[in-house]
């Protein structure tokens, strides 16, 4: 799908069916750095499955055209606008790492149009080492290699991808350097600079793993466990890029949060 918010090309995946306002309605927010393939499969299983999905390409990144945004409340404001132009009253936020600060955010800020958080592979602060902040902007390749090798657990390291013939580290790297010169840095340094969240109101599901390097299951629990109504749920040898490591338990997950 190809819609326009502040008269710029947006594009969002829809799971192959059409935005139905009548049903719940999950909308996917991406990570630094990358886009909405990493949602594929949980946004097509919504979609076939009594939802709606919306997974967003935010500015910059995709089929989105730019520039990227450099805070994380103008991306959540940003975010907020794309569901005023599908006319989406109130949705499920489902965020990866960056995209669960930007769920956050627009929750603390329009706590109304948001029936529930999804918080994948998440932080309540995500701070970036100095050498990932300058070799992004810079553009230097490595930085993708950095984020890849720290993001995977182990069985991401050594292939690890359920499709046979396909390596999860590869791939990653590959992502990731397909964004726009200056998108990374962008994302990171906005990571960087972001004080913690508020705690929200909203139901929260967490959805955390045990060997996640890049943003640590203490930090995330501890957040998660002051939400009033909160389900944690934490996989065992997953690293940060959880979708691509567990996408069977992301899809279980987010079938249960929308029907409950």
């Amino acid at each position: 799908m190809i819609f326009a918010v502040d008269g710029r090309k947006v594009f969002a995946a829809t799971g192959g069916q059409p935005v139905r306002t009548d049903r719940p309605v999950a909308v996917f927010l991406h990570g630094a750095g990358m886009d909405h393939s990493v949602w594929t499969l949980p946004s097509r299983y919504v979609a076939h499955h009594g939802s709606s999905a919306l997974a967003l390409d935010l500015p910059g990144h995709g089929k989105s055209e730019g520039p990227a945004l450099t805070s994380i409340a103008d991306m959540a404001a940003w975010v907020v606008r794309a569901l005023d132009a599908q006319k989406i009253a109130r949705a499920f936020l489902i965020g990866h790492s960056m995209g669960a600060l930007i769920s956050l955010e627009a929750t603390r800020a329009h706590p109304d149009r948001v029936a529930g958080l999804m918080l994948v592979g998440f932080a309540p602060r995500m701070p970036v080492h100095p050498d990932l902040l300058d070799a992004a902007k810079r553009n230097d390749p490595k930085a993708a290699e950095l984020i890849a090798s720290w993001g995977f657990g182990p069985a991401g390291q050594v292939g690890g991808n359920q499709t046979p013939g396909l390596a999860m580290l590869p791939l990653g790297v590959r992502l990731i350097q397909r964004a726009p010169a200056g998108t990374l840095h962008a994302d990171l340094a906005a990571c960087d600079a972001y004080r913690e969240a508020a705690v929200p109101t909203v139901p929260v599901l967490l959805l955390q793993g045990t060997a996640d390097r890049m943003t640590p299951a203490k930090g995330a629990k501890a957040f998660v466990e002051q939400v009033a109504k909160s389900d944690i749920r934490m996989l065992d040898g997953i690293g940060h890029m959880v979708m691509a490591e567990a996408p069977d338990d992301v899809t279980t997950a987010l079938r249960d949060f929308i029907r409950a």
